[in-house]
């Protein structure tokens, strides 16, 4: 079983759009993949609710942030974190995790609290010593905007890598609406949506082997 936590205590950086973008992607590949949901808004529950029956099958579990369990029985796990966690829930998210992936949008007030919730993750055991790898996903992204020069500049400065910049697109508000994602698209309408994943799922490939 791999785990992967998509996690940053700033609200609002797209860590539900990943999370169920990885777990579709592990399902379109044939595993059958468990979406673990801590938020109390329950926003990946509810996509897996609307998930169309004759997609790839992708379980879900919502449970309480504080009595997280994952149950054995699935090859992946994508574990979607809730903003605001204490600092002792999420060193315990951590130590379950086999990977950690961290968006982050373009803004003063977004990379500031990123660069907060990194530094808190540095003096956990698990990361400090290289036993969880992290990767930093840019979210939501304009491209060739003064936005997207100073996020490039903001990524460089950081201690992990940064592995994917995601567009901005209105795809993925509809994907939200209706239980599917890029990878349950036919290649040719989204590929140059899809070829910005491609950085990310190498790394993860690579996680896994």
């Amino acid at each position: 079983m791999h785990v992967i936590a998509v996690v940053n205590l700033k609200g609002g950086c797209g860590k539900t759009t990943v999370s169920t973008h990885l777990a579709a992607r592990f399902a379109r590949l044939g595993h059958r993949p468990l979406l673990v949901d801590l938020d109390k808004q329950r926003s990946a529950t509810g996509w897996v609710a609307r998930r169309p029956t004759d997609l790839p099958r992708i379980d879900g579990l919502d449970q309480d942030a504080d009595e997280i369990a994952i149950p054995r029985g699935h090859p992946f796990v994508v574990v979607d974190v809730p903003a605001g966690l204490k600092k002792r829930v999420l060193e315990e998210v951590i130590g379950l995790a086999d990977a950690i992936i961290v968006p982050v949008l373009p803004g003063a007030f977004d990379e500031a609290a990123t660069e907060r919730f990194l530094t808190t993750m540095e003096a956990f055991k698990q990361v400090r010593k290289g036993r969880r790898p992290v990767a930093v996903v840019g979210n939501r992204i304009r491209h060739g905007t003064p936005g997207e020069r100073r996020l490039d500049a903001f990524l460089t400065g950081l201690s992990f890598p940064a592995v994917a910049k995601l567009s901005d697109s209105q795809f993925y508000i509809s994907a939200a609406d209706t239980g599917i994602t890029l990878f349950d698209q036919p290649v040719g309408r989204v590929k140059k949506a899809l070829d910005e994943w491609k950085p990310l799922l190498a790394w993860v490939d690579e996680g896994v082997e």
